[in-house]
């Protein structure tokens, strides 16, 4: 009965954590994104989390664009993004001790790689 209660207790703590770990990501994060023809382009997105999904938006110059078919689990990440008729699919790992977020975009087959960083709010 101890060893069932302990390890009840174990996936509890374990649970916890996940979610601790998840409730980290919301706010506004940015990086860039160095594109295979040499330009780069500004990330900036505002991530809002609500037990497993992922809600938020993308900022450009152009306006903001927001997150479709957002999930998350565990440290891990998943959202799309429509960008002019384009499906944009988006991947990424929160790394808590370093505060920030491996990023991999999937632009039509083309998989590019970002790190996002924390920004403060203004």
């Amino acid at each position: 009965m101890k060893r069932k209660a302990l390890i009840i207790a174990s996936i509890l703590g374990f649970a916890a954590m996940a979610f601790t770990l998840i409730a980290d990501l919301n706010g506004k994060w940015s990086g860039s994104l160095a594109a295979p023809d040499g330009n780069t382009y500004p990330l900036n997105y505002t991530f809002k989390i609500d037990n497993d999904k992922l809600t938020g938006q993308g900022q450009s110059p152009e306006g903001s664009i927001d997150l479709q078919d957002g999930k998350v689990k565990g440290d891990s990440l998943f959202f799309s993004m429509d960008v002019g008729g384009v499906k944009i699919l988006n991947s990424g790992k929160y790394f808590a001790e370093g505060d920030s977020i491996g990023l991999n975009v999937n632009y039509q087959g083309m998989i590019m790689h970002a790190t996002l960083k924390r920004t403060a709010d203004k």
